[in-house]
C-alpha cells in the first residue's frame, strides 16, 4: 500500500504565501505523475497543478503565475508554492501520485492523501 501525507496548509492573508508539502510511502517502485488538486465547500474537486517524471508542468489557469509545482523524485515528494493567494483560492488541497508498486509490466495506480485546508481571508 502507498500512503501521500500532505502538510504546511494554514490560514493566511490575501496577498500572503504558502508552501504546500506531500511525501508519499510506502511500496514503491516508481513514481510518475503528481499533482495538487482542491476543492472547495460545494463545489467539485479540481485540478490545480500536475507535474510528470520528466518535470513537465501544467496549471490551471486561475493559478497560473502564482503557483509552482515541483518535486523531489530522491525523496518521493511533491511541493506546491503559493504566492499572491486570494480567498478563491480556499479550499482543501489534495496531493496525488500515479505509483507503481513493484517492477514488471504493472499498471500505475493513483493515490490520494488526506488533504489540508488552506483559507486565504483578511
Amino acid at each position: 500500500q502507498v500512503q501521500l501525507v500532505e502538510s504546511g496548509g494554514g490560514l493566511v492573508q490575501p496577498g500572503g504565501s504558502l508552501r504546500l508539502s506531500c511525501a508519499a510511502s510506502g511500496s514503491i517502485f516508481s513514481i510518475g505523475a503528481m499533482g495538487w488538486y482542491r476543492q472547495a465547500p460545494g463545489k467539485q474537486r479540481e485540478l490545480v497543478a500536475r507535474i510528470i517524471s520528466g518535470g513537465v508542468t501544467n496549471y490551471a489557469d486561475s493559478v497560473k503565475g502564482r503557483f509552482t509545482i515541483s518535486r523531489d523524485n530522491a525523496k518521493n515528494m511533491v511541493f506546491l508554492q503559493m504566492n499572491s493567494l486570494k480567498p478563491e483560492d480556499t479550499a482543501v488541497y489534495f496531493c496525488n501520485a500515479d505509483v507503481r508498486s513493484e517492477i514488471g509490466p504493472i499498471p500505475m495506480r493513483r493515490f490520494w492523501g488526506q488533504g489540508t485546508q488552506v483559507t486565504v481571508s483578511s
